[in-house]
């Protein structure tokens, strides 16, 4: 029985060390990171998303191309999770946990609303999955920001998603329904 105990041990100990050496014996180049919209009445949404930074590259229209679905952060798709019926964008997305992608353009964004979750991201082959697909703003930051970051910001019927990275920002306006 020790030696089962020992032997499990040692795996769990290799397992854990080959993980972490995979990861550069570091945090992830890509941190995890979070955000909530808090909708009053105890009806929230939560985001979470891993955040790359730019490093010195040409982000929109090289790195991430203009026109193709992108997983919105980096590694494993980026989750959307609202704990009450919303309205985004004029669409009705029911309470659940669902996925998020983006088409960025450069005077366009489109965000996709995906029903199925647990992917890594790319490629994108989840159309048959898609709830809806919404039109987002796009506009110009007025300094670099090297973090991508996804936040809510309160307005008056809800919260306006912001994505920002580089020197362009995509917003769209979510409310509870």
């Amino acid at each position: 029985m020790h030696k089962r105990i020992a032997a499990c041990t040692v795996l769990i100990a290799l397992f854990t060390a080959a993980g972490f050496a995979q990861m550069g014996g570091k945090t992830r180049p890509s941190p995890a990171a979070s955000a909530t919209c808090d909708l009053g009445g105890g009806k929230t949404l939560k985001t979470d998303y891993s955040s790359p930074r730019v490093k010195g590259r040409k982000i929109y229209g090289e790195l991430v191309p203009f026109g193709e679905v992108w997983r919105t952060g980096a590694n494993e798709a980026t989750t959307f999770v609202p704990s009450a019926d919303l309205v985004v964008g004029g669409k009705t997305v029911p309470a659940g946990s669902y996925t998020i992608f983006t088409v960025p353009n450069a005077d366009k964004w489109t965000l996709i609303i995906n029903k199925k979750t647990g992917e890594w991201g790319i490629p994108y082959k989840y159309e048959s999955d898609e709830l809806a697909r919404v039109d987002m703003k796009v506009s110009k930051l007025p300094s670099p920001v090297e973090n991508f970051t996804i936040a809510y910001d309160k307005s008056a019927g809800g919260c306006t998603m912001r994505i920002d990275w580089e020197t362009t920002r995509a917003s769209v306006d979510i409310a509870a329904k």
